[in-house]
């Protein structure tokens, strides 16, 4: 499980797959915003937490469409499929190795961006909480998605219609954690629900993935 997590955060680093993608855009999403809605600084931070989430969410969906199609291309996902290490540990170290690449820098540079959106002073920490606890639902939930369209050509479109809906839960949660840290008001419900939504995605879709990833390896 070390060697495969090794090698996946060294193809993810060379393939094009790596944090660089994500971070760049999500800097764009954050930076084009207040020249979209204005320089007005009360209507920045009232919507700062959903943009900040909405940003990581996309740039985590930038690279999914690759989370196995190197791995379906060279053979290697035969291989997986056939070796002593359970199909399922494999699929969730991919996972895991997909959000130390692209949730993890997500997380940590979400504080800087947020300056750019005047999000307020309370606000910094809810959102960092709020996004390492929700970011690694995103990549789990988008490893389901790509063993489902693994193999099929231009399955990326396909991938984001497929995963997108699924990512919805979190992404209301997770910006309500943040807005309402930011506002002042208590977090524990929508904090609760999201942890509650991590933990069950965590512990049921690599059973989904490895399923669907079976039905495409016949």
């Amino acid at each position: 499980m070390r060697a495969l997590l090794h090698r996946d955060l060294a193809l993810a680093l060379r393939a094009g797959g790596g944090f660089g993608l994500g971070l760049a855009f999500f800097l764009i999403v954050t930076v084009l915003v207040p020249f979209g809605v204005g320089p007005q600084s009360e209507l920045l931070a009232r919507i700062a937490p959903g943009i900040l989430w909405l940003g990581a969410l996309l740039a985590c969906l930038l690279s999914l469409d690759r989370l196995l199609a190197l791995d379906w291309e060279d053979g290697t996902l035969d291989l997986l499929a056939t070796s002593p290490l359970p199909l399922e540990a494999a699929l969730s170290i991919k996972a895991f190795a997909h959000w130390i690449t692209t949730g993890l820098p997500l997380v940590l540079a979400a504080p800087v961006l947020g300056i750019l959106l005047n999000l307020p002073g309370p606000g910094y920490l809810w959102l960092v909480i709020s996004l390492a606890l929700g970011t690694p639902a995103l990549s789990v939930i988008g490893t389901f998605g790509a063993a489902l369209t693994v193999g099929i050509k231009r399955g990326g479109l396909l991938l984001s219609l497929l995963v997108l809906p699924l990512y919805v839960p979190t992404l209301i949660f997770g910006a309500e954690v943040a807005r309402r840290g930011a506002a002042g008001l208590d977090t524990l419900t929508p904090l609760l629900m999201l942890a509650g939504i991590t933990a069950g995605v965590v512990a049921v879709m690599p059973f989904a993935s490895a399923a669907a990833l079976r039905i495409n390896l016949r």
